[in-house]
């Protein structure tokens, strides 16, 4: 009988239940009839794995002549020219022919450019062509560029050169803006405007602000003194015919003021500047 094989008791189950467990029974004498396990399925991956080893290490090496040997390595060579970035070895042996010596190859082309304007290198395990660091700084090519001044910058110089020495307070008080950071800057970078010391006579002693000979030398003049006047100005068309009354263009001042004191230390000037953010609306 189908219950005394199966070794379980059917009689107080429906038909369902009855085929529910006939069919557990089934299953389970047939996985008891082949049992298969994890540890089962690793070794047999790993011995494939070793027989795949085996079978490379013992497959015979390809001799090649001389002159495919010259051949390749004229490939890797193509390759690593035009490469758009550097190459691993593994690239370059997809596009060359089975079984090249490309360790090989690769090593005696690194000793034909031994010496030479370009020389290969590795780097993070990837082959490229460089420059000699020895002929490096024929490929340097210096080139200047024309910096425009912008319109507050310009403002600023012009206000220094007249008024110098001057602070920063005096060029705010001269144009009725905020003087923003970057225009002084600017001017210093360039070499034009130089810190020539602090005002003793003020309050926290501000620097003190005039012109260099490089800016005498670009405009031209012997000394600030040279500066166009009023005539001047109106007779360049610089100034509006109609001045309001009062007005008048101030004589520069070459020398230092008595009230200057000299100060080498240029850390003072970014706490000149603490606290405050270009206004460049007001300078526009």
């Amino acid at each position: 009988m189908m219950e005394e094989d199966a070794g379980r008791n059917f009689k107080d189950l429906d038909a369902r239940e009855a085929q529910e467990a006939l069919a557990e029974e089934l299953s389970n004498q047939e996985s008891d009839a082949n049992p298969v396990t994890d540890e089962t399925e690793e070794t047999e991956a790993e011995e494939i794995e070793a027989a795949a080893e085996a079978e490379e290490e013992t497959a015979p090496e390809v001799e090649w002549s001389e002159e495919d040997l010259a051949e390749q390595k004229r490939m890797v060579e193509a390759l690593l020219f035009a490469a758009a970035e550097p190459l691993d070895e593994k690239s370059i042996a997809d596009r060359l022919p089975a079984g090249a010596p490309i360790a090989a190859l690769i090593e005696a082309l690194e000793t034909d450019y031994e010496g030479r304007g370009v020389v290969l290198k590795k780097a993070e395990k990837k082959w490229r062509f460089v420059t000699a660091v020895d002929v490096a700084h024929v490929l340097d090519k210096e080139k200047t560029t024309q910096r425009k001044l912008s319109r507050a910058a310009l403002e600023t110089l012009a206000i220094i050169a007249y008024h110098q020495p001057c602070t920063r307070a005096d060029i705010e008080d001269v144009r009725g803006v905020q003087v923003a950071k970057g225009s002084l800057d600017q001017l210093l970078e360039i070499g034009w405007v130089k810190m020539r010391g602090k005002r003793r006579d003020v309050p926290g002693r501000p620097t003190l602000y005039g012109t260099t000979e490089d800016f005498l030398e670009h405009f031209g003049l012997e000394s600030v003194t040279d500066l166009p006047g009023l005539a001047d100005l109106k007779a360049a068309g610089l100034l509006d015919a109609r001045l309001p009354p009062g007005f008048s263009v101030p004589t520069p001042a070459d020398g230092d003021d008595e009230d200057i004191e000299e100060d080498e230390d240029s850390g003072e000037f970014a706490q000149d500047f603490l606290g405050e953010g270009e206004d460049e609306a007001a300078d526009a």
